[in-house]
């Protein structure tokens, strides 16, 4: 068989690879992940790794992802090994920038990859894809951002855009298996806790007075201030679920969400515990397994729990849930009538998920009504695993 580097033309079809190169003649012994976006899409990737650990038993699975993510990736066997790329450095000055991918590309070549997925499907992560040149290399076909007239086409593998015909999110991150002919057998992610860290939140559970599967947790944080429902109305929903089914809230997120959640430690009239800023990623996942239910905003926190298999009501703005909905467990996601009438003032960008305030629309009565229904509807369940 040729050895020379295969090629195709900007015309051929996505999904479809060279003829010349034949994806299982050799063994795949290393994969290298590119994604360095935020928490949702790496759990949402864990099902794309999971696939790829079946299709090749024993495959050292690394991915490139923000420094904050490396160690959660690792401890729960997502990878095998992560190296970190810090965005803060990648945002800096052109010098600032240089070292940073000058450092990234230095570590990554080390590894001597089979096989190059880039999920990120960006100028940086196309730049990486091609200097490491693995024999392998998948990326989407049409990009996100057209290439150029004078970049090169890093991928010899290419994937649609959403695979399997379908539109949810996630079949985005599962569309490199249907281009590398690569049977689809986990179709959600699943990530369970450590047990030291199951330890951890039981422990929790036990200083605050709570107990497993009996409180409510709730995020009332995200990424982008236009995702975020208003802690007002987080109050007032706490207060009357709390007040109907006796389920306490706690409260949980990152140490940069403290100003929303102090706001509704003030305003709220049942006790309430607050976790906010006190858990690492592993240990969050841990306190979200144990959970009856989570409750809160589009966000990386809410596609953990679905993963652990809690029911999740999530709070959606102009994202469209059809695109962005909890999968592995129970789930409500709630979003405004669209188009929406701007309630964000100058905040708002209309075209913009992340700028825009939507869901800031979303009235108190709808959320309970939403955990009122998805309690009802796994309680049965419910009592079949106790």
């Amino acid at each position: 068989m040729s050895t020379s580097k295969p090629s195709f033309a900007e015309s051929d079809p996505p999904g479809t690879r060279p003829k010349m190169l034949q994806v299982g003649s050799g063994p795949i012994r290393s994969i290298l992940i590119l994604q360095t976006k935020y928490l949702g899409d790496l759990v949402l990737a864990s099902a794309l790794v999971k696939n790829l650990q079946l299709e090749y038993p024993g495959v050292r699975i690394v991915f490139l992802c923000e420094a904050l993510f490396a160690g959660f990736l690792t401890a729960h066997g997502i990878a095998s090994e992560a190296v970190a790329y810090k965005r803060a450095n990648a945002r800096g000055t052109i010098l600032q920038r240089g070292l940073e991918l000058w450092r990234v590309l230095r570590e990554l070549r080390r590894f001597g990859f089979d096989m190059i997925i880039d999920l990120a499907d960006s100028r940086t992560s196309h730049f990486v894809a091609k200097a490491v040149n693995a024999k392998i290399r998948v990326g989407y076909y049409p990009s996100e951002r057209r290439l150029r007239w004078f970049e090169p086409q890093p991928a010899n593998v290419r994937a649609k855009p959403f695979g399997y015909g379908e539109k949810h999110f996630i079949y985005r991150y599962l569309s490199p298996l249907e281009a590398l002919g690569v049977e689809l057998r986990v179709r959600a992610p699943s990530i369970q806790p450590l047990l030291p860290e199951t330890a951890r939140a039981l422990a929790l559970l036990d200083k605050s007075g709570l107990q497993r599967n009996a409180f409510l947790v709730v995020h009332a944080g995200a990424s982008f201030p236009g995702r975020r429902w208003l802690p007002e109305r987080f109050a007032e929903a706490i207060d009357i679920m709390s007040a109907e089914t006796g389920l306490p809230a706690v409260l949980v997120g990152g140490p940069d969400e403290a100003e929303a959640n102090d706001k509704i430690m003030s305003l709220v009239r049942t006790p309430v515990v607050n976790l906010v800023g006190a858990l690492s990623l592993e240990t969050l996942l841990a306190l979200l397994k144990e959970a009856r239910l989570f409750l809160g905003n589009e966000s990386g926190p809410m596609h953990m729990a679905a993963a652990t298999g809690t029911p999740v009501v999530g709070l959606f703005g102009l994202t469209n849930p059809i695109r962005w909905a909890p999968v592995g467990s129970p789930s409500i996601s709630l979003r405004p009538s669209m188009p929406c009438d701007c309630v964000g003032g100058d905040l708002c960008r209309r075209t913009n998920p992340s700028r825009a305030c939507c869901v800031w629309r979303l009235e108190v009565g709808a959320v309970v009504d939403a955990v009122r229904e998805l309690l009802s509807q796994t309680e049965v369940v419910l009592e079949r695993t106790v």
